[in-house]
């Protein structure tokens, strides 16, 4: 039997499998070659074993990414897919972003089940979320709410909001487009008003330092206006060491070659909130996010800079 061409890692998710095939599918076309020489492997990481405490308490984002390194380093894949707000801040040794896909929606929907809408929630109403971000926007807007630790995949978190568990939660909306789940969305929230996380809604595939082969096959997917954007947030990321632990916002929209950024830190309770804004040639995305990092951490309190440890 003759092996596959190309190899690609994934986590097992639904969603996760989803942008996988999207990517399959953009090689086929692109490379103008039978099916079977694409070949999907679903690796299963820390991330997805550890379902019983925040990521923030087990070790961070890097947890969905570990296993699906090792693979690619020891040449078990040759392309890992990754949704780009999943990556840590600095990728493993011996990898690169290879392509960044078109990027679809960045903004979260609001899932409500005592309310269709984020301020319609009754005082003290339980919000699930997994994320710090969206945990420290949701107490910024309704203070008088409780937002508590909410895992799982998509499917798994709308069947405990289903069941009850909470009153509501929120997800990326690209996410519930691309699973054709839209429809439980019962309010969509403004990308201003409540932004995004850093490369939501991008899908990220990374290959090993020095794989021409690789490199060249994925170079037709590659879009980049998104690559631009994905750039200045890991950017302005990197800048202020960001963490599962640490609340931070951010977009880069790239249009006729010039790139806007807005970014924010927040603390944690919502309370208190840093932002910022750049623009510049989309050439200059790493410095121009990196500068909007370091003028954002200037103004940053010390105590709150702490979190960032």
């Amino acid at each position: 039997m003759t092996p596959p061409l190309l190899r690609i890692g994934t986590r097992g998710s639904p969603l996760a499998l989803w942008q996988a095939n999207c990517v399959r599918d953009g090689l086929i076309r692109s490379l103008g070659t039978p099916a079977e020489t694409v070949e999907i492997v679903v690796i299963r990481t820390t991330g997805d074993a550890i379902q019983d405490r925040p990521l923030s308490e087990a070790g961070g984002k890097g947890l969905f990414v570990k296993e699906i390194d090792e693979a690619l380093l020891d040449g078990r894949i040759d392309l890992a897919v990754h949704s780009a707000k999943d990556l840590p801040t600095e990728l493993a040794v011996g990898t690169a972003l290879a392509a960044t896909l078109p990027r679809a929606d960045v903004r979260d929907a609001f899932i409500g089940g005592a309310a269709a809408r984020l301020d319609d929630l009754p005082k003290g109403a339980i919000v699930g979320t997994a994320s710090l971000r969206r945990g420290a926007l949701v107490l910024r807007r309704r203070p008088d709410l409780k937002v508590v630790s909410f895992r799982g995949n998509v499917q798994t978190r709308l069947e405990k909001l289903a069941r009850g568990d909470v009153h509501a939660t929120l997800l990326a909306l690209a996410g519930l487009n691309r699973l054709g789940l839209s429809r439980h969305a019962t309010e969509i929230l403004d990308e201003v008003a409540f932004p995004p996380a850093l490369g939501q809604g991008a899908i990220a595939v990374i290959a090993r330092l020095g794989d021409a082969t690789t490199f060249g096959a994925l170079r037709p997917l590659d879009c980049p206006d998104t690559a631009a954007a994905l750039m200045c947030e890991r950017a302005f990321l990197a800048v202020l060491d960001g963490s599962c632990r640490t609340p931070i916002a951010g977009l880069a929209q790239v249009s006729g070659g010039t790139l806007s950024f807005r970014g924010m830190v927040l603390s944690v309770d919502g309370a208190r909130t840093i932002e910022g804004a750049i623009h510049g040639p989309a050439a200059d995305a790493a410095a121009l996010g990196a500068e909007a990092g370091r003028e954002i951490k200037s103004r940053t309190p010390a105590d709150l800079l702490a979190a960032f440890g």
